[in-house]
């Protein structure tokens, strides 16, 4: 985008024009444009990703990779046989001596093919069939209704005003100042 907006610069169009055209803020197009002024194309240029560094280098991402795909028993969480970003971020700590928070251990997975997975925390004598008849039978009782289509509509108005009441309403002759 920076590159059409020095495009349009060079055909001597201004900021403005250039924020509308483009659809960015005229803040931005205002900065391009000085930037344009200062450094012609090449202060426009794009400087790659923003954000910080991976502080894992490329092996130590085929290792995590490696690691994730051994799943969580391998690594001591034998309770269930699910990755969350807070486990992933306690193995990166371990593994690696690298400190990552939950946010960044979900991008890392993501970035690697795998999703964080959120265990359902539930007890091991569930019973799902009595479950699936709880909610058919008693949650459909005790559910509160919903509103039947059709019922509401909606649509743009605007008040009366004052002097267009009929005197014995509420609100006529709300016109006049006090």
């Amino acid at each position: 985008m920076r590159m059409q907006a020095a495009e349009l610069f060079e055909q001597k169009i201004k900021a403005l024009e250039v924020a509308r055209r483009l659809r960015v803020s005229r803040k931005s197009a205002y900065h391009w444009h000085h930037l344009w002024r200062d450094g012609g194309v090449e202060a426009l240029a794009s400087r790659g990703p923003s954000g910080s560094r991976c502080r894992l280098s490329p092996r130590s991402l085929e290792k995590l990779a490696a690691y994730l795909e051994q799943g969580p028993a391998a690594h001591g969480w034998v309770e269930d046989q699910v990755w969350t970003a807070a486990r992933v971020a306690t193995l990166i700590g371990r593994k690696f001596h690298v400190s990552y928070s939950v946010s960044g251990a979900t991008r890392l997975m993501h970035r690697l093919g795998f999703s964080p997975q959120v265990p359902a925390r539930r007890v091991a004598e569930r019973d799902e069939r009595a479950v699936t008849a709880w909610k058919v039978a008693t949650w459909a009782e005790v559910k509160e209704p919903g509103r039947p289509a059709g019922v509401t509509s909606a649509s743009k108005t605007k008040q009366a005003s004052p002097e267009s009441r009929p005197e014995d309403e509420p609100g006529a002759g709300a016109g006049t100042p006090r």
